[in-house]
C-alpha cells in the first residue's frame, strides 16, 4: 500500500529534527540530510520511502498475525494505547518486563492468573468468599496486574511483527523480537543503530506530532489489512 504522509506532512510535524551532531549514531549518515544549528537534519525523502515500505509489510502482517505495539516513552504512551484501541493490536506503554516474548510461558502464566481473578471479582465469588478489606486487595492486585499486562492479556503468543516508537528506551523489546526473529518496525532517530530494526523508519522520536503522524499511517495500515481478512472471510 502506499502511504498517504508526504513530505510535507512530515515536515510539518518536526519529524526531520534529529540529534546534536555529538549525539549521532554513524549508521544513521545514509538518512542524515545536512546539519543545522549544531544538529541533524533528517533526510525526509528517505523517511516517506521507508515509511511505505514499513506500512505494506505491516497491512500484509496484520491480515494473518497480530502486531505488539510499544511506546513506554511518556510522549508515545497516550498515541501507542489510542493506536492500540483503534486497531485491536496487544501493547506495552509501560515498562517493559523482561522476557515478555522470550519467555512468554511466565508471562502467559501471569496474564492466566489475572484473568481468573477477573472472572471470580465479576462474577461475585471473591466477595461471597471473602470480606471487603480482603476483596479490596483483590481488585489492588487486579488493577497492577492490568497496568503491567493489561495491554497483552489478548496477546496470542509470538506476533507478527513489533512496532517501537523509540529503539532506545524500547531496546529490551528490540532485542527479545530479534532473539525470537520477529520483525521489528521501529521509528530510527538519528542517535540509534537502524540497523537492529527490520524496517527503521528515519524521523524524530521525540517531537509528539512527528510520533502521532509516523502511528496514524501505521494505523492505516494496520487497519487496512485486518478489513481485507475481514471480507475475505465474509466470502
Amino acid at each position: 500500500m502506499a502511504t498517504d504522509v508526504d513530505m510535507k506532512t512530515l515536515l510539518e510535524a518536526g519529524a526531520h529534527f534529529g540529534h546534536k551532531t555529538s549525539r549521532w549514531h554513524p549508521k544513521m549518515a545514509p538518512f542524515i540530510h545536512s546539519k543545522r544549528g549544531g544538529s541533524h537534519i533528517i533526510d525526509l525523502s528517505q523517511t516517506v520511502t521507508r515509511l511505505q515500505d514499513a506500512c505494506k509489510f505491516l497491512q500484509q502482517t496484520a491480515e494473518k498475525k497480530q502486531i505488539l505495539l510499544v511506546g513506554t516513552k511518556k510522549q508515545s504512551q497516550d498515541i501507542v494505547k489510542k493506536l492500540a484501541a483503534d486497531t485491536g493490536m496487544p501493547y506495552v506503554t509501560e515498562r517493559w518486563l523482561g522476557g515478555m516474548l522470550t519467555n512468554w510461558n511466565t508471562i502467559g502464566g501471569r496474564i492466566k492468573h489475572l484473568k481468573d481473578l477477573e472472572a471470580k471479582m465479576e462474577s461475585g465469588e471473591l466477595s461471597h468468599k471473602y470480606n471487603k478489606l480482603e476483596v479490596q486487595r483483590f481488585q489492588e492486585e487486579i488493577d497492577e496486574l492490568n497496568r503491567l499486562y493489561g495491554g497483552i492479556k489478548e496477546l496470542n503468543g509470538r506476533p507478527g511483527a513489533v512496532f517501537v516508537t523509540d529503539m532506545i528506551a524500547d531496546a529490551n523489546a528490540v532485542a527479545e523480537a530479534t532473539k525470537l526473529g520477529v520483525p521489528v518496525v521501529a521509528i530510527a532517530d538519528t542517535n540509534v543503530d537502524p540497523s537492529k530494526a527490520t524496517y527503521p523508519i528515519p524521523a524524530n522520536d521525540d517531537a509528539i506530532k512527528s510520533v502521532q503522524t509516523i502511528c496514524d499511517a501505521v494505523g492505516t495500515a494496520i487497519a487496512s489489512g485486518k478489513t481485507k481478512t475481514a471480507k475475505e472471510g465474509d466470502k
